[in-house]
């Protein structure tokens, strides 16, 4: 470790002695409303150098002194063209123009025209909400992580959910970021809507291998998600009514140029048609969620920008007066860019992150609550050092305070149910990283760096031991106090060689620890999920990934292809024992198992990017398998998530000026599942007997969704409005939600399965409005 600080602080100052070089530098932002552009291409006219904006828009540019003509470009905004002459560093700041009449692009979308070929950065995704505006989902609404489940190695946790898998990781596996905070359960309605209105969302950054150094704690995948600033020229607002939900955003000038505001809500009204029933059972019940986000800005001068940003939202199920289940994010982010030099960028974040959930149960002989909450406290300090053209440096350290408070049981006056009060459960994680982005060749660019992480499990609490069967032996009682540590490092590279102008090889490794874990057993995850973090008994998970690729671009950029090859170990997973008690279990640890896991695969992309008819196909190929000492006997059986076949085929047409068309096709095989091999009875009862874990399979699964935009006046005009019709699931196929067994009615001794299906075909309208 020390050769490898002397080495990264030696390259970090060696751009400073390259000769006669100046630097340009500046902020990229839409010319109509002041946003900030991420990923925006800033490059000589040669070509032969250049550079992308950060998260914030920021762009370094080093180059030699003298004359020079700057190209700004950006995927839907006119290309700028700036003459310079440089004999010191120098600001510029630039505005793009919207393009009047652009396509929409409907897919994922490169930085550059050849990005997708020369990015060393493998397993990554970049787009914004406009272009993933016309994708068919279920209810009419556009919906991020649904979205995201079409493209490849990455699973649907279900019909209509917003859980998701990645490259055979668990759902808990992922890290979902929104303005740097933690969301912990990004559904609403148990996940057939996601927590992000896509009108808040700026831009979408997605990471499934290769995962940049700054990023760490879960093992599978990053979900980077930047809200809007906020306009800063004029007053405009957008919106949406659909058939069960509906959306507001507004945004404004605090200053002119300088600040602005943006506001966003979005609630259903599910609960309104209730109100309308004449049963008083059903009037008195509840079923709406809510959700409010929120940012601000100030630009003091051109070095310090202060940023502040909030979501809050809310779900609420109920019936009548016997039943209610409430649970919600909450996330705060307060952020300060600063730069220190023309080639040094600074961002400071305090970050607060909070779900709750409870359920209240009231009849003649129950009355009780259960209560959970999970919070975290996060001082991160990011730097970002921009040697020169061919060299950039990220380095910081954040400091994480992690509370949790399990399931807890209050019990009424006159019921059976005895309270349990669980002990929270605190962690302080303290992390610090380092990278080094490096084209020592024309066509070899490489990332690489390290991530360290220290675990520290704190009191006060009771903890306890477990022998082999999980019955607690022992337990201890510590003060205010550091239990235990857990420390480990986390080398990451990746790299790209050009073997031409329009392809490459690629390949990368990472290694990542996670101290969170969530416990369920459905592959849809549910509010009511249990997090635990690392103790005594539970260590962190972790993974290495290793990952290979070639990648293409035909005709000028207008398709792009890939394929991909990983593999990925995964140690310390966490499983349950047959029969596991997960409700408000203080004795919980002795219910798990530990093992190890792996997960293979490959991963087929095509996409066009342009003209009037495009849109991608992806397909993958994968395993996913899991080893318990405790399970099957120690053998290797599937995963829940294991699919053999996923296939996604999206297509979006221009069919005029008016008319944009879209369709999604998808077919997978069915998860793993565990099914009786046989019965027995048992005094005189049939029981169902279970041999292997995961040994069967659901149903292969396979839909169509359509859709159909109408926009009756031209774009530039002040009022813009849309119509959005669609139909999910459009030939009615009765996939299979659940599997379930029960007697024939003609014969008890038969046993017969039988398929729950929960959606038909659904159709949905939306008019989109925005001024």
């Amino acid at each position: 470790m020390n050769n490898f600080f002397l080495i990264f602080m030696t390259l970090l100052f060696s751009g400073t002695v390259m000769g006669q070089q100046v630097v340009l530098n500046g902020v990229v932002r839409d010319a109509t409303s002041g946003e900030t552009l991420i990923g925006a291409v800033v490059s000589l006219q040669n070509g032969e150098t250049a550079t992308s904006t950060n998260a914030y828009g920021f762009y370094s540019l080093s180059m030699p002194a003298g004359e020079h003509q700057v190209l700004i470009s950006y995927v839907g905004y006119q290309t700028a063209a700036k003459a310079v002459r440089l004999t010191a560093n120098q600001r510029l700041d630039v505005e793009l123009t919207p393009l009047d009449n652009q396509i929409d692009e409907v897919v994922v979308s490169a930085r550059r025209g050849d990005h997708h070929v020369r990015d060393p950065q493998m397993g990554a995704f970049n787009f914004s909400m406009e272009e993933i505006k016309n994708v068919p989902v279920i209810f009419g609404e556009k919906d991020l992580l649904k979205t995201i489940q079409l493209l490849p190695g990455i699973q649907s946790g279900g019909e209509g959910s917003s859980n998701f898998y990645v490259r055979g990781g668990g759902g808990d596996q992922n890290l979902i970021l929104l303005d740097e905070a933690t969301v912990y359960n990004a559904s609403h309605l148990l996940g057939f809507f996601s927590t992000f209105n896509s009108d808040a969302i700026k831009d979408v950054q997605l990471y499934k291998g290769g995962v940049p150094a700054q990023f760490g704690g879960r093992i599978s995948s990053v979900l980077d998600i930047s809200m809007m600033d906020g306009n800063k020229k004029r007053f405009a607002a957008e919106g949406g009514v659909g058939l069960i939900a509906s959306r507001l955003k507004v945004e404004a000038p605090i200053v002119k140029d300088k600040g602005s505001f943006m506001l966003s809500g979005r609630r259903t009204y599910a609960d309104m048609f209730l109100k309308l029933s004449k049963d008083p059972d059903i009037n008195r019940s509840k079923l709406y969620f809510y959700d409010l986000n929120a940012k601000a800005n100030y630009k003091f001068d051109d070095k310090n920008t202060l940023y502040l940003s909030g979501y809050f939202g809310k779900d609420d199920l109920g019936y009548s007066d016997l039943f209610s289940f409430d649970w919600g994010n909450a996330t705060a982010t307060v952020r300060w860019n600063h730069l220190l030099n023309d080639k040094l960028f600074s961002n400071t974040s305090l970050i607060y992150s909070d779900f709750t959930y409870h359920v209240q149960v009231s009849s003649d002989n129950s009355d009780f609550k259960i209560a959970s909450k999970i919070r975290n406290w996060n001082l991160k300090q990011d730097f970002s050092y921009y040697a020169n053209t061919d060299n950039t440096f990220r380095f910081g350290i954040n400091i994480l305070r992690q509370s949790i408070h399990p399931a807890s049981l209050t019990a009424g006056e006159n019921t059976a149910v005895n309270s349990i009060d669980m002990d929270s459960r605190q962690g302080l994680e303290l992390a610090a990283y380092m990278s080094h982005e490096w084209k020592p060749w024309d066509n070899l660019s490489l990332i690489y760096g390290v991530r360290l992480n220290d675990f520290a499990v704190m009191g006060p609490g009771t903890f306890y031991s477990f022998d082999s069967d999980g019955e607690p032996i022992a337990e201890r009682y510590y003060g205010t106090a550091i239990v235990k540590h857990y420390l480990n490092i986390e080398p990451r590279f990746s790299a790209s060689f050009l073997i031409n102008e329009e392809s490459s090889l690629k390949a990368s490794y990472n290694r990542i620890a996670q101290n969170l874990h969530q416990l369920t057993n459905t592959t849809s995850s549910l509010p009511t999920d249990q997090y635990v973090v690392s103790s005594i008994n539970i260590k962190p998970q972790t993974a290495d990934q290793v990952a290979l690729g070639y990648f293409r671009n035909f005709k000028n950029n207008k398709y792009e292809f890939s394929v991909e090859a990983y593999y990925k170990h995964m140690g310390n997973q966490i499983d349950f024992r047959n029969g596991a008690d997960l409700q408000a279990n203080r004795y919980l640890e002795g219910e798990l198992l530990f093992g190890i896991g792996r997960a293979y695969g490959l991963e087929w992309y095509l996409r066009k990017s342009s003209g009037r008819l495009n849109g991608w196909v992806s397909y993958t190929l994968s395993k996913s398998e899991r080893k318990f000492d405790g399970i099957d006997g120690g053998q290797w059986f599937r995963a829940r998530q294991d699919r053999t076949h996923d296939v996604s085929v999206v297509g979006m047409y221009e069919l005029s000026k008016k008319w944009t068309l879209g369709a999604t096709f998808v077919f997978n095989t069915g998860n793993a599942v565990t099914f009786p091999s046989g019965k027995y009875e048992v005094g005189g009862r049939s029981m169902l007997y279970y041999t292997e874990r995961n040994g069967y399979r659901m149903p292969d699964y396979h839909r169509l969704d359509l859709s159909a935009t109408y926009e009756p006046g031209r774009r530039n005009k002040r009022f813009h409005s849309s119509w959005t019709f669609g139909v999910f699931n459009a030939y009615n196929r009765k996939n299979a939600y659940i599997i379930d067994f029960r007697e024939n009615s003609s014969n008890p001794n038969i046993t017969e399965a039988y398929k729950i299906a929960l959606f038909g075909a659904i159709p949905s309208v939306t008019w989109n409005f925005k001024f």
